[in-house]
């Protein structure tokens, strides 16, 4: 990239950022500040948590619920499509694209991470980081605690079983399970 890049322009871009930058930095704050509300509200405040997600996301579609407590970096970088279901305590760190399809179910404790740090030592010291987007396609169901790592895209109507880590591309209207990850067999009948 040109060397007037900004490093949010490098960390959507796939490249070598420095995440300590001033505008990444106030956006981490902004943040921060709306999830501390969507976090803190009661059960009766389902209007006021839609409002605060509208106003974090890129975009939150039609009758989709996170339930608190819920977590990311930015906000801005999560689409999230009609209809999708959020269980307590997910993890979305976006310092990538996560784009979520319509009729998605995420089960408790699901964590989806964009955000990865060179493997060389020197480098990682340095505090380069990059970030890899992710997608789910509509349909998919996340089980509780799976974890799906940077670069990812999981099919339409794929099953993640609970506790699975996925570390590769899945392809659409499989189940499948463990760590790493691995198709267990199909879903079309």
């Amino acid at each position: 990239m040109h060397e007037d890049t900004t490093q949010r322009q490098r960390m959507l871009a796939g490249e070598h950022y420095m995440a300590d930058d001033a505008e990444l930095n106030a956006a981490r704050q902004r943040a921060r500040g709306l999830l501390a509300r969507f976090n803190a509200s009661g059960p009766e405040a389902f209007a006021e948590r839609r409002a605060l997600l509208q106003d974090l996301f890129a975009r939150f579609g039609k009758g989709s619920v996170v339930n608190p407590s819920f977590r990311c970096d930015y906000g801005f970088n999560i689409s999230v499509g009609s209809n999708s279901f959020f269980n307590f305590d997910c993890v979305l760190l976006d310092c990538n694209r996560i784009d979520i399809g319509d009729d998605v179910q995420f089960g408790p404790g699901v964590h989806i991470y964009t955000a990865a740090h060179p493997l060389d030592a020197q480098a990682r010291r340095s505090g380069a980081e990059f970030a890899l987007p992710v997608s789910i396609g509509s349909g998919a169901w996340l089980g509780g605690r799976a974890v799906v790592c940077p670069g990812v895209s999981i099919g339409e109507n794929t099953v993640v079983g609970a506790g699975s880590v996925v570390v590769r591309d899945l392809p659409p209207n499989v189940l499948a399970l463990g760590n790493p990850c691995k198709v267990v067999r199909s879903l079309l009948k």
